[in-house]
């Protein structure tokens, strides 16, 4: 059983995917793509709503070339709902649902015995090279692997 990795998915392929869902509407989208739909976790963009994993799984395949199933979901809805939450996306989680235990911030002492409290901030992704043909993610050679 294969599990997908989403290091490669960028904020712009889930955009591509948010863009593709829209065009044929949720139904559609899910048929195609074999999602069932996932209730409570839902995708909020610009005032729309949309099934996270299965555009989470649609972003992956414009990021790769190949459309991760729901089966790959090795984390649950948890894990999702972290990666888009990473690339700046609003997800709604149900009340039921298990949170995420919250990440403490790192305490360093200074001479002056202050403690201070430092927190990491999300770095901004550069948007990924895409093909103009193909519209897939550009290796780092930015020459397309299918088109040339």
């Amino acid at each position: 059983m294969l599990v997908a990795t989403f290091s490669s998915v960028t904020r712009h392929n889930v955009l591509q995917a948010i863009a593709e869902y829209d065009e044929r509407g949720s139904e559609e989208f899910l048929d195609l793509y074999g999602f069932e739909p996932v209730l409570g976790y839902a995708l909020v963009h610009e005032g729309h709503s949309y099934d996270s994993r299965a555009v989470l799984g649609v972003a992956h395949r414009f990021a790769t070339g190949r459309l991760a199933t729901a089966e790959e979901f090795h984390g649950g809805m948890q894990d999702a709902v972290m990666i888009l939450r990473k690339r700046g996306f609003e997800v709604t989680v149900p009340a039921s649902a298990p949170r995420p235990v919250p990440v403490k911030a790192t305490r360093t002492r200074t001479p002056a015995a202050r403690t201070t409290t430092t927190r990491s901030t999300a770095a901004r992704e550069a948007p990924a090279a895409i093909c103009p043909t193909c519209l897939m993610t550009l290796p780092a050679t930015g020459i397309c692997d299918d088109c040339g």
